[in-house]
């Protein structure tokens, strides 16, 4: 049965309106090339409208409806949204499936963690009210000093394609909490599930303005949302290009802007694993969510000792994968999210035979699939560390392998990086793990697994992977901004001035 696809217009001010141009872009389903509907196409006028909404929903009321509002008013709205996308599981599952080339099974996982996201953010707008005026101890008694959290207003967030809905809760969910008010802009490659979120806080009854949903194009409302004078913060996660764009764009104004990035992350494989079960999860790490993911941990770098052994077991794992259409039950790896993307990457595996390097097992279309942009799991062996395959971000399912003989050359090639986010050791010896954990500049290592993520622990990276970071009570903090208030309590003149003689 074919899914129907929603068609929805701009979400502005707790209402649907067509853009102000009325221009729409196609929606193609990766895995069947074929248009399945389209998504409003907004500009920077749409975007004005939406900003100005997002004003006037922290200051309606004086703040009283939701700036200003009890943490446990704001969390009543969170659940019933957690709640409303419950109901909606399985038929948001499938809109992101054909929208994105997600397996079913991950999409249905990761709605799992949106509904726990919004819950769990619901207990921290709640746990905002005790915080408030938390004293701060000062050294002179005439004094009194206590700190104030206040939502840091209007907020840009702009999110990716490989996590439609899950990306765009991970900043809406704690934008929320914390009383600001949001436009959300999703990326245009997959937009669909943003647009039901819209309609999930219609349903809910979110009070208007609070957020917003503008689609459209980078250039025409991704820009313009980043650059704007009433925007008070942007959150963007995407590539390290666009994210330099948006933060000189920010720096014009002073801006804060957080910033979640591209990144190229090390999975360095000691001699004394359990080669299976270090396989599978070297497989997870760099071919979950078809490859596109900005942590994938697409760079093996294995003993030596063991390197063939445990390179011919990843070749066995990697054929054994499921790819099929979305849908299809049993899914394991599904088409990239475009045909741009999909060149780009075949791009990658070409220009990396032409440098030498051989092609273990996959480099192409999967014989049995015609259509969609599908690329088999490509694992990539005679690297060298100047190759564009082991340099830049390839966002789709490919592994590039190294060997190493020691531990220190292990951490240098893992740290030989432009890039920071995730990274990965495995090995039985929990303190050379604890010593690679320290050594190795990322802002995520995983010890013996990969990719893990839970909305409790910290997410984000270093270097060109971007600053900031999102998840946990770490993601409440980046939309609150910090009040000191100081009172002088002391019946007694300052003194500092010479006082005025009395007449």
């Amino acid at each position: 049965m074919a899914i129907s696809v929603p068609s929805r217009q701009l979400f502005i001010d707790g209402e649907w309106k067509v853009p102000v141009h009325n221009n729409r872009i196609p929606i193609i389903n990766p895995a069947t090339e074929d248009i399945i509907g389209d998504i409003p196409a907004g500009t920077k006028e749409d975007i004005d409208l939406a900003v100005d909404a997002a004003k006037r929903a922290l200051s309606r009321n004086k703040g009283r409806d939701w700036s200003s509002a009890s943490g446990s008013v704001r969390a009543g709205y969170l659940r019933a949204i957690a709640s409303k996308i419950t109901e909606k599981k399985d038929e948001l599952g499938k809109l992101e499936a054909i929208d994105s080339g997600k397996p079913l099974d991950e999409a249905l996982a990761d709605l799992d963690d949106v509904i726990a996201c919004f819950n769990y953010y619901a207990e921290l707008a709640e746990g905002l009210d005790a915080k408030q005026k938390a004293p701060v101890s000062l050294p002179m008694e005439t004094f009194k000093s206590y700190i104030l959290k206040e939502p840091i207003g209007v907020v840009a967030l702009i999110t990716p394609w490989n996590y439609p809905l899950l990306m765009a809760t991970w900043k809406v969910a704690p934008a929320l909490a914390a009383g600001c008010a949001a436009i959300l802009k999703p990326s245009e490659l997959a937009s669909v599930t943003c647009l039901e979120l819209a309609e999930v806080c219609r349903e809910v009854n979110l009070p208007p303005g609070v957020l917003n949903v503008v689609t459209g194009l980078g250039n025409d409302a991704g820009a313009p949302l980043a650059s704007h004078p009433d925007v008070d913060k942007v959150a963007f996660t995407g590539s390290s290009l666009t994210g330099s764009k948006i933060m000189s764009a920010a720096a014009q104004l002073t801006k804060p802007v957080s910033l979640e990035l591209g990144g190229k992350s090390p999975i360095i494989v000691f001699e004394d694993v359990d080669l299976d079960k270090t396989a599978e999860w070297t497989i997870f790490g760099c071919f979950f969510t078809n490859g596109q993911i900005c942590s994938a941990t697409s760079r093996l770098i294995v003993h030596e000792s063991i390197a063939t052994e445990f390179v011919d077991k990843l070749v066995k794992w990697a054929k054994n994968i499921k790819i099929s259409d979305p849908l299809e039950e049993g899914c394991r790896l599904g088409p990239i999210v475009s045909e741009g993307q999909y060149k780009k990457v075949l791009s990658f595996i070409s220009t990396a035979k032409s440098e030498g390097a051989t092609i273990l097992t996959g480099g192409s279309r999967p014989e049995h699939l015609k259509r969609g942009y599908f690329v088999e799991p490509t694992i990539i062996s005679d690297v060298t560390t100047s190759m564009q395959i082991w340099r830049e971000e390839v966002f789709g399912p490919v592994l590039s392998v190294k060997t190493f003989s020691t531990e220190e050359e292990a951490i240098e090639l893992a740290n030989d990086t432009q890039y920071g986010l995730g990274s990965a050791v495995m090995s039985k010896d929990l303190e050379r793990c604890e010593r690679i954990s320290q050594a190795i500049k990322a802002g995520i290592v995983w010890i013996n697994c990969a990719q893990p993520s839970f909305i409790q622990a910290p997410w984000g990276g270093i270097k060109r992977s971007g600053f900031g970071r999102e998840l946990g009570e770490w993601g409440l903090e980046n939309y609150l901004s910090v009040k000191q208030v100081t009172k002088y309590i002391s019946d007694e003149q300052w003194g500092w001035y010479q006082p005025p003689s009395k007449l």
